[in-house]
């Protein structure tokens, strides 16, 4: 049966593969009518990299969710695409060839995730290491010397020509600390208190981690300037609450919690009213033209979807240029406009695929804490995802979060290959059969033959 797994796999990461080799061929296509000279060498490249850690999967992790590698794989080369893509426009910062060394080395943590990590409980030994990790990650940006502010966000650390975003890391490490710590008090936090109207709310002392929770996110969005990491950890550990203790109260006290904080600092810190007020007046010419927090990205991001249409311009036939920082926060906004609101679609139905698996490993696990771990790696992934697109698209005001394995840069797709090889690990232990069941169907095969 594992033999037929795997071949499946690597059926479908050799289609993956053709897809993306497919649509860079397509960008040349769209822009001079030529297939770029790069074509074969970067699928070459993406499919000796996906090839390799199928290797590494097979070997360790044999029993793994066959259809995570190859999800993965189709997102991050089309963000290789649509990064050459907006590369020949020339916006400063858009470089395949740089993403392709950083895909290279997200293949090289994930694959020693899965050699290292043999059993991923033992996570559960290091939760309030991971939890001090993750507070210190978070707080580096602030700290004098090595914290750099980057378009008006203290985000980014410096050291010498290298610059790293640690909130990413941090979101993994808070996640493994949550997961770690509501294994241990979730029958402290099931408990009712009051009854109003039809909610049993929580007992006033079992509040704390939350309000815990609640500071620490209101401190990333007021001192970082970061609405999209405040949003992220704390709608993820509100999430992580309600499923390790199925209260409906959890949720909602959340999210008047973040409403009541948001609203505050919106009357209090002018670069979060800033960005309320681009949200809800966006053809405001006032803040159109503001250098930092105007609405020029988000209304050329719009104009660009717009023009799509349903099916799109085509590859190579867009306008990306016209959009800031297009390769990054917004590159969204491009496939939209290339690809259409079908092929967005179609990718937002790649993200569901990879969070459904996820799920699925939550369901099949045996022990609490892979429950928790893979639920709340799921919904980070999920949330994020739901967190760009709707800043993209006016649903909710832009956060500054990149779009997982397709933006740009290094911090996120690390951590996010990271992310994968934590799933495929859990979902190896939870779909692992029983010693004995593995022993009778090697036997069978064996008289088969």
């Amino acid at each position: 049966m594992t033999a037929k797994r795997r071949g499946a796999q690597l059926i479908m990461l050799a289609f993956a593969i053709v897809v993306v080799m497919g649509a860079y061929a397509s960008v040349g296509l769209g822009i001079d009518g030529q297939i770029p000279s790069g074509t074969f060498t970067y699928g070459l490249g993406l499919a000796v990299l996906m090839f390799a850690a199928y290797g590494v999967l097979a070997k360790w992790a044999p029993w793994a969710d066959p259809l995570l590698l190859p999800l993965v794989t189709l997102l991050n080369g089309i963000g290789l695409v649509f990064i050459y893509r907006i590369e020949q426009t020339g916006q400063a910062g858009a470089s395949a060839t740089n993403q392709l060394m950083w895909t290279a080395l997200g293949v090289v943590m994930f694959s020693a995730t899965l050699i290292v990590l043999k059993d991923h409980r033992t996570l559960q030994r290091l939760t309030y290491t991971m939890g001090a990790l993750g507070l210190l990650l978070l707080i580096m940006p602030l700290l004098p010397v090595i914290g750099e502010d980057v378009n008006g966000a203290n985000i980014w650390i410096k050291i010498g020509p290298l610059t790293y975003q640690p909130a990413e890391m941090a979101k993994m490490a808070l996640v493994i600390f949550f997961a770690g710590y509501l294994v241990a008090k979730r029958d402290v936090l099931a408990l009712a208190g009051r009854r109003l109207f039809f909610i049993d709310l929580p007992r006033v002392r079992d509040l704390g981690p939350v309000l815990i929770t609640w500071g620490l996110s209101l401190g990333v969005l007021v001192l970082q300037k970061d609405l999209g990491s405040s949003l992220l950890v704390f709608g993820t550990f509100i999430a992580m609450l309600y499923i390790a203790t199925q209260r409906t109260s959890w949720v909602l006290i959340g999210v008047l919690l973040f409403v009541g904080g948001a609203v505050l600092a919106g009357q209090l810190f002018g670069h979060v009213q800033d960005r309320f007020e681009v949200w809800l007046d966006p053809g405001n010419p006032e803040f159109y033209s503001r250098e930092l927090g105007g609405s020029e990205q988000l209304m050329q991001g719009l104009f660009a979807m717009g023009s799509g249409g349903i099916l799109g311009t085509g590859l190579g036939q867009g306008f990306p240029r016209e959009i800031p920082l297009s390769f990054s926060d917004f590159i969204i906004a491009v496939v939209g406009e290339e690809l259409g609101l079908t092929g967005l679609m179609a990718i937002l139905m790649v993200y569901a695929l990879i969070v459904e698996r996820g799920l699925r490993t939550a369901l099949a696990a045996r022990d609490p804490f892979t429950k928790l771990l893979a639920g709340g790696l799921s919904f980070l992934l999920a949330w994020q995802v739901f967190i760009i697109v709707g800043g993209v698209t006016r649903l909710i005001p832009l956060t500054g979060l990149v779009t997982p394995f397709l933006s740009a840069g290094g911090s996120a797709l690390l951590t996010n290959w990271i992310l994968i090889a934590l799933l495929v690990r859990m979902s190896d232990a939870a779909r692992r059969p029983p010693p004995q069941a593995i022993q009778n169907e090697g036997l069978t095969q064996v008289f088969t033959r």
